[in-house]
């Protein structure tokens, strides 16, 4: 897409689910500062799903390379493909070193990003962060989207996955699943890619299902093929007349047919993960339970959620596995804490659409 006379930039994108769903808000930021504005984002070629469903991003340009590749050649080749755009800017959100090399290759004159790995050669519009100043992950994104030294003074706009009725439908025939359009489905997230410290129990996650099985509900079990084993486990713990209430996805859905299907479903009970922020983004009510992470650094950006997570003084210590072999910031939230959480968000959801039915509530962080 060509943009005469309007800005372009390019956005070097995280590796993350969760952190390019937040990265929305920044793109969001710059639309409302550029009139005419070009936003190409340099991605993996997972996200182009995500990329897609953001009417503020006009290109989606694959970065080929696997986790932590330096490839210096390769990213120099690329780069010079890229000097035809004539890019006035590149903002640049991991901190890595390599992550700033092709704005530098392909002559993007103003390269800007965060202080880190010594890079301060590769950008000239290299930032010192206070984090006391900007504590959640969403306003690092954002403040690199104003000029250097304007701080955040109006709330950050929130993202907002877009997804279509026919998507939607397509999904739930590719994956022959029995949703009519009465029948309330929950959403269980088990999985974490960070690391095993991050799940909750399976048992507890079963105790849900179950729960909600009772009252008539499907539960659909989403995640990667990762998360497969889990997600058979959680199903196992069910008594034989509720397992076949419950649709196993994980392994067998593509990342844009979960988004569609995350679309339809009535909640969501998610560790914190990257389909945590992507059901925050498509405004399900949500239920998150916090292990070793922060619930102040990357919270899902949503006003129908309710955030759990305990108070033990070891966390948050954000270790990948428990150095401790307990996980008591998990095994302590119990299901029961869930299910009242589910309840009172389903009743604070449904009386905001009883006041408000003629449009739709949102939030600004």
């Amino acid at each position: 897409m060509n943009t005469p006379g309007g800005r372009k930039i390019l956005i070097v994108g995280p590796s993350w689910v969760g952190d390019m769903v937040m990265a929305q808000s920044l793109f969001k930021v710059l639309h409302q500062q550029h009139n005419a504005l070009q936003l190409d984002v340099l991605a993996p070629a997972w996200s182009r799903p995500v990329l897609q469903r953001m009417p503020e991003v006009s290109a989606t340009i694959e970065l080929p390379f696997a986790h932590g590749e330096l490839s210096l050649y390769k990213r120099y080749r690329l780069a010079k493909t890229l000097r035809a755009a004539a890019y006035d800017q590149a903002i640049v959100l991991p901190n890595s070193l390599k992550s700033a090399l092709i704005p530098l290759f392909a002559h993007i004159p103003l390269r800007t990003g965060w202080r880190g790995e010594q890079r301060g050669l590769l950008l000239n519009d290299c930032r010192r962060l206070n984090k006391q100043q900007y504590p959640m992950m969403v306003q690092r994104f954002v403040a690199l989207g104003l000029p250097a030294g304007l701080d955040i003074t109006e709330p950050v706009p929130v993202p907002q996955l877009l997804t279509s009725p026919a998507g939607l439908q397509q999904a739930i025939a590719d994956l022959s699943l029995a949703w009519n359009p009465d029948t309330p489905v929950l959403a269980l997230c088990p999985g974490a890619e960070f690391g095993d410290a991050k799940q909750w129990p399976a048992q507890y996650f079963a105790d849900v299902a179950n729960d909600y099985a009772a009252r008539g509900w499907r539960v659909a079990l989403l995640g990667s093929a990762k998360d497969r084993q889990i997600c058979e486990q959680i199903v196992g713990l069910l008594p034989p007349p509720h397992q076949g209430l419950c649709d196993n996805l994980a392994g067998r859905t593509s990342l844009a047919q979960v988004i569609d299907l995350l679309s339809r479903v009535r909640a969501v009970v998610s560790n914190d993960s990257g389909l945590m922020h992507i059901a925050a983004a498509l405004q399900r009510p949500l239920v998150t339970v916090y292990g070793p992470t922060s619930a102040t650094f990357t919270p899902p950006l949503s006003d129908q959620v309710e955030l759990l997570y305990t108070d033990i003084k070891c966390r948050p210590c954000f270790k990948r596995q428990c150095p401790f072999g307990h996980k008591q910031c998990l095994t302590e939230l119990r299901p029961r804490q869930v299910l009242d959480a589910l309840q009172r968000l389903l009743q604070r959801v449904s009386l905001a659409r009883d006041l408000n039915k003629n449009g739709e509530t949102g939030c600004e962080f």
